[in-house]
């Protein structure tokens, strides 16, 4: 009669309480997770005269790490800006050979990655 004691009953469910809490916390840590990678996708907006003078036509470009993807990039300037892309790029741009002074003779600038973001006429970015 020892099989069907009633303690072995109430124990079960009280491990099913604490798998459900578990996975509660586990699903708000990767929520927080995905939330902070996407404020890290966008990291500032690419300011030269071309991507300047794209912004009257509704493209904003920005400097992106280097594997930040597209639906990365989208779902982020949706979130920080409230604006839907309509169309993503993403840009790699290689490291140039300068000269440097001296008798050190040539150096690499550093690789940089962009994404330009298209938007529907009238809808804007202020930065």
């Amino acid at each position: 009669m020892a099989l069907f004691n009633s303690k072995q009953k109430n124990a079960q469910p009280a491990a099913k309480k604490s798998e459900k809490k578990v996975s509660l916390r586990k699903a708000a840590s990767e929520k927080a997770l995905a939330d902070t990678r996407l404020e890290n996708t966008l990291l500032h907006p690419w300011m030269s005269e071309k991507a300047l003078i794209g912004t009257e036509k509704g493209v904003y470009v920005f400097a992106v790490p280097p594997d930040a993807t597209k639906t990365q990039v989208a779902q982020a300037v949706e979130r920080l800006y409230k604006v839907v892309p309509v169309k993503v790029n993403v840009a790699n741009l290689p490291g140039k050979m300068k000269p440097l002074r001296g008798k050190r003779g040539r150096g690499t600038r550093a690789r940089r990655h962009k994404a330009y973001v298209y938007l529907k006429k009238g809808e804007t970015i202020t930065f």
